[in-house]
């Protein structure tokens, strides 16, 4: 019998503690995949496409385990804002982000012996109006350092948002509600481990 309920193909650690919080044991394997922008791709196929290559990519090793996959990106203007490359990549993100509304899109793949489901979670995020200074203070941090968009809404960067509209636990990393729903669809059911 195997001691875990499904395979994380995902290094988060976000994404860990909300499969912790469904009661699930798990595995982790991260998948390695090309994950750079193909030409003319939208924003909404180029998550999907991540997520669902990444739980194949998984899944091709692991036929007949449960496989789930997840990627989330932080778009403004149409435009791809992934994890920064340095400070000043990631203070130019912020300063593109403040004062305004963008979304944040999250893919989640599952995939068992050969059935695959997927959906993709669109969450709007509005920030407040940002000084440079304020701005220069957060990356002091390294918070903004390995975040898709260049804050974390689950940490300090929580004093930029004045709203969110849709899913929290989406910006954060994974659909909580709409990710459980998909795992009953392959036979997962919540586990209460109070």
């Amino acid at each position: 019998m195997k001691e875990y309920d499904l395979i994380l193909a995902s290094s988060s650690p976000r994404r860990h503690q909300f499969i912790k919080q469904l009661g699930f044991n798990f595995i982790v394997i991260s998948p390695d995949i090309d994950e750079s922008v193909k030409a003319n791709e939208s924003p909404y196929e180029h998550v999907h496409r991540l997520a669902c290559n990444k739980c194949h990519s998984i899944s091709l090793e692991h036929y007949n385990d449960l496989v789930l996959a997840a990627d989330t990106i932080v778009v403004v203007d149409n435009e791809i804002l992934g994890k920064p490359k340095n400070q000043s990549d990631a203070k130019a993100m912020l300063l593109k982000l403040q004062g305004r509304e963008h979304e944040v899109l999250t893919a989640v793949c599952v995939a068992k012996a050969g059935k695959q489901k997927s959906f993709v979670c669109t969450t709007k995020v509005v920030f407040a109006p940002l000084s440079e200074h304020i701005i220069d203070e957060y990356l002091k941090t390294h918070e903004s350092d390995d975040k898709s968009g260049s804050y974390a809404l689950q940490g300090i960067a929580a004093m930029f948002v004045m709203e969110v509209k849709g899913s929290v636990s989406s910006v954060v990393g994974l659909p909580v509600a709409q990710t459980r729903e998909l795992l009953e669809d392959f036979g997962l059911f919540y586990k209460f481990t109070g």
